[in-house]
């Protein structure tokens, strides 16, 4: 039994005039290259998915989308991303995974997951600069903190895991909140998404202050989700 991450799939079979085939480069042919990248994975294997899962504006929309991904060898947990507008409350989407038989999928939100001894724990996270963040960006990276201290508290006192769609680290930026609570609840591992294409290149990935940083966006991966034990 293996544990993954990856971030960014960005389906579009619910919403094909979305395809991201259209940015040329590695994403041509990438849901192929999904599904071969899943194939090294068994039933046994756990992967977190790190945000942007699909372009899906609602549920129903995304269902084509959860089909590809049910399908898939391993255990997969959803990470909310900026660009996943289908998520809604942890009750309406767990009803939907029942319903449509998805029993594959479930949700790393406002929680923690046991894998073996570790706890894996995640929230989207937010970027926001003083100089140029709104009341509203303020609002949205504090409650973004508050998910992260409550996933991370319910890891108990074991070793925890930290999974994010934002990078709180790049190029200038650092997200102190975010950063604060990884090193309140003694994380040493932090893997996240959200960057693609050239700006992979600026992404921190390394160790700071005790912790190690991973950057697992899907066309940085080239679709190969990451193993991570």
């Amino acid at each position: 039994m293996s544990l993954y991450a990856i971030g960014d799939l960005h389906l579009a079979l619910g919403a094909p005039e979305k395809n991201m085939e259209l940015f040329g480069g590695r994403w041509q042919g990438y849901v192929d290259k999904i599904r071969r990248g899943f194939s090294l994975l068994t039933e046994d294997d756990v992967c977190v998915v790190c945000g942007d899962f699909c372009w899906a504006m609602d549920l129903e929309t995304a269902l084509p989308d959860f089909r590809f991904l049910q399908e898939l060898p391993g255990k997969k947990l959803m990470v909310k991303g900026n660009h996943d507008y289908w998520w809604t409350t942890a009750a309406k989407m767990n009803a939907f995974f029942r319903e449509n038989g998805l029993d594959t999928i479930s949700l790393l939100h406002n929680c923690s997951v046991a894998w073996g001894d570790l706890a894996l724990c995640g929230t989207r996270g937010w970027f926001f600069e003083e100089e140029t963040g709104t009341a509203h960006d303020e609002k949205v990276l504090r409650r973004e903190i508050g998910r992260l201290e409550t996933s991370l508290r319910e890891g108990g006192e074991g070793e925890k895991l930290a999974f994010l769609h934002y990078p709180p680290i790049y190029q200038q930026y650092t997200c102190p909140g975010i950063l604060d609570a990884l090193q309140s609840f003694g994380v040493k591992e932090c893997y996240y998404g959200h960057v693609h294409g050239n700006g992979c290149r600026s992404a921190f990935q390394g160790e700071r202050d005790g912790i190690r940083y991973r950057l697992v966006s899907a066309d940085y991966l080239d679709f190969f989700p990451l193993k991570i034990r």
